[in-house]
Order: structure tokens, then sequence, then C-alpha cells
């Protein structure tokens, strides 16, 4: 569907309510040509957290973790293996 928009003064385009609070990617492929993606942003400093290695990692902590219950630590113990 193609609609006819005018840029504002502050230089925005409406996409319209339904868009509202999403976040898109705005690529310019040519002078005055926009392809916009309706998508998430990943910040560079998280994009870590995405790789399939450490997905399996954190998966098999959460497996871990839902198997075993929490339990007090022994401080004095932990101290004794520390030194």
């Amino acid at each position: 569907m193609e609609v006819i928009k005018t840029v504002g003064s502050s230089g925005q385009i409406s996409l319209g309510k339904k868009f509202a609070g999403q976040t898109v990617m705005v690529s310019e492929v040519d002078t005055g040509v926009w392809i916009v993606k309706l998508g998430r942003f990943i910040p560079d400093n998280e994009k870590w957290i995405h790789a399939s290695d450490v997905q399996i990692e954190l998966n098999e902590a959460i497996d871990w973790a839902e198997k075993n219950s929490p339990k007090e630590t022994d401080l004095d113990l932990l101290e004794g293996q520390i030194k």
C-alpha cells in the first residue's frame, strides 16, 4: 500500500499510531529512497547474549538452577577452601 506523506518542518514523518513505541530500522538505499523495517534492536553491549554458544550455556545454567534448590553457604568452610 502506498501512501503520500509530507515531511514536517522538523524532518519527521508519522507512520501512524499502530506503530507508536515500536522500533524501526530506516535504511537510505538511494538519495530520497528509504526502506523502513519494523524489528527489534539489540544494543551492542548485549549482542553477546544472543550468540548460540552463550544460549546453550544459559539454558544449561537455568536447567541446573531449576533442579538444585538454593542452600545456605557455610562461609567458614568456603574461606578455608580459598586459603
